[in-house]
């Protein structure tokens, strides 16, 4: 192993930082000999520093602070040996340090929440996140699961847009701190309008008698979003009620709502479109939507609001830019207008810094491994959906994949079983993995044929 002397350590170290400071000033002014972006035709007369060049600021503080070598004081005495040397280093370290400026990941915006995670639909993917399973309270969040809820009994044919359902005195609340449609009792709406009242104006009494018309009552709907919840992979989420009055054993987190969220939209595009309106007008008075991103961001097109003293100010938020569809959970904002700046700024950082690259399509092979005892003799193994990836821009060329497998592999194979993981590294680090799993199934072989792979198998690997 070669030492590398301390003191020449520094001195590389030294010259790589100026060289990287060079290289950024020079992209900076898109620098190309004499000076690419700027006019080229400058003469050594237009150009104060005198010289070819094309007299830019930017070209003559390079000019100042970079010379070239023969300008330097000394360096053509320095010997041939430590020339070498010195260019040899650099040639050798430069490329390291364009590797680390290329692999760094850019940094999230430091945001005013307690909370937050900003969720990839396309590649299911967890982009950024803070305090992501920390308990709070969803306040109207809530309402999230209520609709989700009615949309399943609807496609069950359990409910439908048009039918009219009315409103029982103790669906309705009895204080005006609760936000409602104005459903008044033994006038009916229908569920079409009492889902806009839900989602649009967040009404708390459109979520009661939903939730009755579903379920019966309260307690069988809060009994059924529980299992919901579950079912979608909501760990640290436990629902108390249907419209997200405080409740001690009422919580969920930033990750739990991001799951949900992304359910809605995955499951029930055809009703998504109504967390896009910005108003709604039901028994004659108009309400607006109290998602500010829906005005001021075109690409954002839902999805809810909620606030409470201990929860803070909270907003879910999805933004659509040609096939990506991105959410963002922020919680404990200090205000309206904050939640809906923090939460752009989070969209924003998400479309701007990443990328959804699509790795294999589905029930493409990824590749085929030696099967025993099988009818076949090789089994391919893939994915049963497209495999997508969500990974900093222009950083494609430094993923590589492995795949690790379950060895001997022996007949039969059922179509799906999980048969190893592909592990995807990011510029030499861990970075992901998927379950490989049989595309087609195998089943076992004749009984000769058996006996012939037995054989095999206990001389090859001593495996009878």
């Amino acid at each position: 192993m070669v030492t590398i002397p301390a003191g020449l350590m520094l001195f590389s170290r030294r010259i790589i930082a100026e060289v990287a400071m060079l290289a950024g000033l020079m992209q900076e002014c898109k620098f190309r000999f004499p000076c690419g972006g700027h006019r080229q035709d400058a003469t050594a007369e237009e150009s104060p520093e005198g010289g070819m060049g094309c007299g830019c600021r930017k070209a003559r503080l390079l000019a100042r602070a970079y010379p070239a070598p023969q300008d330097i004081i000394g360096f053509r005495f320095l010997p041939f040996a430590m020339k070498f040397a010195l260019t040899f280093l650099l040639a050798a370290l430069l490329p390291s340090v364009v590797l680390a400026q290329q692999i760094l990941a850019p940094q999230p915006p430091a945001l005013a929440a307690r909370a937050w995670l900003l969720y990839d639909l396309v590649s299911n993917q967890v982009l950024v996140a803070e305090n992501s399973d920390e308990r709070f309270e969803p306040a109207s969040l809530t309402k999230l699961m209520t609709a989700y809820l009615t949309f399943a009994a609807i496609r069950q044919n359990k409910l439908a847009l048009a039918q009219p359902v009315v409103p029982a005195a103790e669906a309705l609340p009895a204080s005006d701190e609760e936000t409602r449609m104005l459903l008044e009792p033994g006038k009916p709406a229908t569920v079409e309008e009492l889902l806009h009242g839900l989602i649009v104006q967040s009404g708390s009494d459109a979520a009661r008698v939903l939730a009755l018309a579903v379920s019966g009552s309260e307690e069988a709907f809060v009994a059924l979003m529980n299992k919901e919840a579950q079912r979608l992979g909501m760990k640290n989420t436990r629902f108390a009620n249907a419209t997200g009055q405080s409740h001690p054993q009422h919580y969920s987190t930033a990750y739990d709502l991001a799951l949900l969220a992304s359910a809605i939209a995955r499951d029930f595009p055809e009703r998504y479109p109504i967390y896009s309106l910005r108003e709604y007008q039901y028994n004659g008075i108009k309400q607006t939507n109290r998602n500010r991103l829906l005005w001021v961001d075109p690409y954002v097109d839902g999805m809810k609001t909620g606030y409470s003293e201990s929860g803070g100010f909270c907003l879910v938020a999805s933004a659509r830019r040609d096939t990506r569809r991105l959410v963002s959970v922020l919680l404990g904002a200090a205000s309206d207008q904050q939640r809906a700046t923090e939460s752009q700024k989070l969209l924003n950082y998400g479309f701007q810094y990443y990328e959804a690259v699509r790795l294999y399509q589905k029930n493409q092979p990824v590749t085929s491994l030696t099967l025993w005892k099988g009818t076949r003799n090789k089994l391919e193994i893939g994915f049963r959906n497209d495999l997508f990836l969500s990974i900093p821009k222009g950083m494609q060329a430094q993923l590589k994949a492995t795949t690790e497998t379950q060895q001997p592999l022996i007949a039969p194979v059922s179509g799906g079983q999980k048969i190893g993981v592909l592990k995807l590294a990011l510029a030499g680090k861990p970075y992901a993995e998927f379950p490989l799993v049989a595309l087609e199934p195998v089943p076992l072989a004749n009984i000769f044929s058996r006996g012939w792979d037995s054989i095999r198998l206990f001389f090859q690997q001593g495996i009878f």
